[in-house]
């Protein structure tokens, strides 16, 4: 199937901050032989972004390039030994995936239901939460090379997860295009309840011994609680990374302000909840215009309606002033800005 190029395309469906922007191209991927077709005419030399579901990006003005839209879909697994191999192509939604491993009795996904995206752009971010990172179940994926214009595959020791990073967001940013994921499920693994408000709400549903379809609807009602739906209030769920920080610097912190909120990463790090940090400044439920940070979690920024992606970006701005202000902690976006 050959690619076709729309001209001046609408944004506006595209991301989930709902920011009404217009791209100078637009392509739709369905196939992977069109990445061949985009190298063969030069588009990679090109300006260009590759956009998944759009919610972990910010367009602060009109994209003068070319827009990859990736509609990549399937999923398939088999099994070997104790472990499920489950293969889902990059444009498969996130949590559609989830519900596919839950359905099929293989845990290890359960953790992270609902997290907004695709799952070519996972790996790319690491995603995680609630105890669980993508790191832990990613065997490998297949990407297509923009300089070379051939396919390569990277295994987990290719991909240098580090928290909320890979190679694919560092040191080869814009190189490779992800196509397909595949993950490495150990289908004995035991659910993990013991992060966040998991077992309390579990605790409310008199379930003493969860299933991981239980775990998964408990993380689902827990992000519904705390996060808005897109699809009614533009947003990208969380605008900042928790920082990670040195020991000696977390006590710094502490000595001054015995409260904070942290999480044991090794003896020589600790990681701070960046939406206490941003709420002890005063921003939870703040709004500026037509932005306003979410009055349930002050981790997520959202469109109330017509802000422009400079009018966000820029409450984001004061929000990063702010906390290094009161804290000597500079605060970094998770959210890719263009």
């Amino acid at each position: 199937m050959e690619y076709k190029v729309i001209q001046n395309a609408s944004l506006k469906a595209y991301n989930t901050f709902g920011v009404d922007v217009q791209a100078q191209h637009l392509i739709r991927i369905d196939e992977e032989i069109q990445f061949t077709q985009l190298f063969q005419n030069e588009i990679f030399k090109q300006k260009y972004f590759v956009l998944g579901g759009g919610s972990n990006v910010l367009f602060t003005k009109d994209f003068d390039g070319t827009i990859l839209k990736i509609n990549l879909k399937g999923i398939q697994h088999f099994i070997e030994g104790s472990n499920a191999y489950i293969t889902a192509a990059a444009g498969e939604i996130w949590n559609d995936f989830v519900w596919y491993c839950i359905d099929h009795q293989f845990p290890g996904t359960e953790n992270m239901a609902l997290i907004p995206g695709t799952v070519g752009a996972s790996p790319v971010q690491n995603i995680g939460a609630y105890g669980a990172e993508l790191m832990d179940i990613f065997y490998s994926c297949r990407a297509f090379d923009t300089l070379e214009g051939m396919f390569v595959t990277f295994n987990r020791e290719d991909c240098g997860f580090t928290y909320r990073d890979s190679i694919f967001k560092s040191v080869h940013k814009d190189r490779y295009i992800i196509t397909s994921v595949t993950f490495k499920l150990y289908l004995q693994k035991a659910v993990n309840t013991t992060y966040g408000a998991i077992q309390s709400e579990l605790d409310l549903r008199n379930i003493a011994q969860p299933t991981i379809k239980d775990v998964a609807e408990v993380v689902s009602h827990i992000r519904v609680e705390k996060l808005p739906d897109p699809s009614m209030i533009g947003n990208a769920g969380s605008f900042f990374k928790n920082q990670i920080i040195a020991v000696e610097e977390f006590q710094r912190i502490q000595s001054a302000y015995p409260n904070v909120v942290h999480y044991p990463i090794n003896d020589k790090e600790e990681k701070l909840a960046a939406g206490w940090l941003i709420e002890q400044c005063g921003w939870k439920g703040k709004a500026i215009g037509e932005v306003a940070v979410w009055k349930n979690q002050a981790l997520v920024i959202t469109n109330l309606g017509n802000a422009s992606g400079k009018e966000i970006f820029d409450v984001s701005s004061k929000i990063v002033n702010d906390v290094h202000q009161k804290f000597g902690i500079t605060l970094e976006r998770e959210v890719n800005i263009l």
